[in-house]
C-alpha cells in the first residue's frame, strides 16, 4: 500500500512541475534532448553497422 502511495506522490509532483512551467521552456529542453540524442542506427544497433556503413562509403568513394 506504501508503494503505490508514493507513486502516486511521484507522478503528482511530475504533472505539477509540467503543468507549471511554462510551455516555451518545454518546447526548449525537448529541442534540446534531441539535440543531444545519438543517431538512430547507433542507438538501435550498435556501432558494428556504423563501421560497416563508413567502410562500404570508403569503398563507393574509391571506385568514383
Amino acid at each position: 500500500m506504501a508503494e503505490s502511495e508514493d507513486w502516486i506522490k511521484y507522478m503528482t509532483g511530475r504533472f505539477v512541475t509540467y503543468v507549471d512551467t511554462p510551455r516555451d521552456i518545454r518546447r526548449e529542453t525537448k529541442k534540446a534532448a534531441k539535440a543531444v540524442q545519438e543517431p538512430w542506427l547507433t542507438r538501435w544497433f550498435g556501432m558494428g553497422p556504423m563501421g560497416m556503413m563508413l567502410w562500404m562509403r570508403g569503398i563507393w568513394r574509391d571506385r568514383r
